[in-house]
């Protein structure tokens, strides 16, 4: 979204969703990082929960039903693109498990799959993005 539209950081939610020992991941069709793998989500809508934003978001990008787990941490993403527009979006990141659905790429994903989490290494993943799939994982170890 172009700086001229807000000029303060905009919320959004990413959600690590687990099936088994695959981690969804969708391929981004709109800036920012247009074109590169990352976890399923979006921007919150005014007077929608940060978990009712999860689970509208996955199901809009992946066609797929989850139940929202735990908040695994809050990041802020600032990048400049191409042409020189500012995003700025605080990103609430929550884990998930799969609940029912098959993957249908749509909204803002022009892919989804299902990626081993053992090999992620294809996808080319932004480090925080690494970093929270890592967190989300070794929290549901923990637990176990």
């Amino acid at each position: 979204m172009p700086p001229d539209e807000h000029k303060s950081p905009v919320v959004g939610v990413g959600v690590v969703v687990w099936k088994g020992n695959d981690v969804l991941l969708i391929r981004r069709g709109k800036p920012p990082r247009k074109g590169s793998w990352s976890l399923p989500g979006g921007r919150q809508n005014l007077g929608e929960t940060t978990r009712e934003t999860a689970v509208r978001e996955v199901a809009e990008e992946t066609g797929t039903h989850i139940q929202v787990g735990t908040l695994l941490d809050v990041i802020d993403s600032i990048t400049q693109e191409p042409g020189g527009d500012l995003f700025h979006y605080t990103l609430v990141d929550f884990d998930a498990d799969w609940v029912a659905g098959d993957l249908v790429a749509g909204d803002d994903a022009d892919d989804a799959i299902w990626a081993d989490a053992d090999d992620l290494g294809p996808y080319a993943l932004w480090s925080e993005t690494v970093r929270i799939i890592a967190l989300s994982r070794s929290r549901r170890t923990a637990s176990t």
